[in-house]
């Protein structure tokens, strides 16, 4: 899937070896409410309208690959995945962590440490679940076609022809990923956290940082930005180097094939006179 600042494109490869591409025109809801752009709920908004996108991807992918059985993922099926993501997620790492500092309590009394040990947890947790699941069979395939994305758009910011051959030489990853905002997210949480001090309650302390997701994801969202804004600055190098390094976890090597599909998802969006896509 490539995303360009009015048009989004999904390409995808059929069974019999072409490539389908489905083009959307994108329309935020900031364009309708204004106040969604300002910094710290922009993010927000992001995230979540890139979730929404993500899921229509993986849904449209399945239905294609699901033609050649005569069968179809159902609205009411994809609402459920969606469900039983957010629900796992909420789970393995808001509700793990915070039980297992809970437990722990007893032994380290101070409040900031506390926090910043469930901080620690939630980022082994994160690690552990990415390498868990980047063993497997079916999501390492996704792995490359994520690859590919990250060379094509390397290539063409580098005003590179979007010729297989020449993609092939660039960097599988890109500080703009989701992977590297996701251990943003982890990080920011551990010092947002760290100012709530403790609550003997475990459900409300699990309920606060169900509530402060979104500011967190906001300030995430902006160090983001920040970052790919100013790539070639020492110190941002040194921040953007554990999200490029864990993107080696959720990317893979991807063969001509696979480039070629994420070309045409790029192209398509570049045909809608896009001048900028990730």
């Amino acid at each position: 899937m490539m995303r360009g600042p009015k048009t989004r494109s999904i390409a995808v490869r059929k069974p019999d070896n072409s490539i389908i591409i489905d083009n959307k025109k994108l329309k935020s809801i900031t364009e309708k409410f204004p106040f969604l752009k300002w910094p710290g709920v922009r993010g927000v908004v992001a995230l979540f309208e890139s979730l929404i996108m993500g899921m229509e991807a993986l849904s449209y992918s399945a239905n294609q690959a699901a033609e050649a059985e005569d069968e179809e993922i159902t609205k009411k099926e994809m609402i459920f995945t969606i469900l039983f993501a957010f629900g796992l997620a909420i789970l393995l790492f808001v509700v793990l962590p915070t039980a297992a500092t809970h437990w722990a309590a007893a032994k380290v009394e101070n409040p900031f440490w506390n926090n910043i040990i469930e901080g620690i947890i939630r980022i082994g947790v994160f690690l552990a679940y990415v390498v868990a699941i980047s063993r497997m069979k079916d999501i390492q395939r996704v792995f490359q076609y994520h690859g590919a994305e990250h060379k094509v758009i390397n290539a063409y910011e580098a005003g590179e022809p979007l010729e297989p051959s020449r993609i092939q030489r660039y960097s599988s990853l890109h500080p703009r990923c989701g992977t590297s905002f996701l251990l943003i997210v982890m990080v920011v949480s551990i010092f947002i956290f760290a100012t709530l001090g403790h609550n003997e309650d475990m459900i409300l302390r699990i309920l606060s940082r169900v509530l402060l997701l979104p500011v967190v994801a906001g300030i995430s969202y902006e160090l983001l930005k920040l970052s790919s804004k100013y790539t070639q600055n020492w110190f941002c190098k040194v921040a953007i180097a554990p999200g490029m390094w864990l993107q080696k976890l959720t990317t893979r090597e991807p063969d001509d094939s696979q480039v070629e599909v994420a070309v045409s998802a790029l192209q398509s969006v570049l045909e809608e006179g896009e001048d900028h896509a990730r």
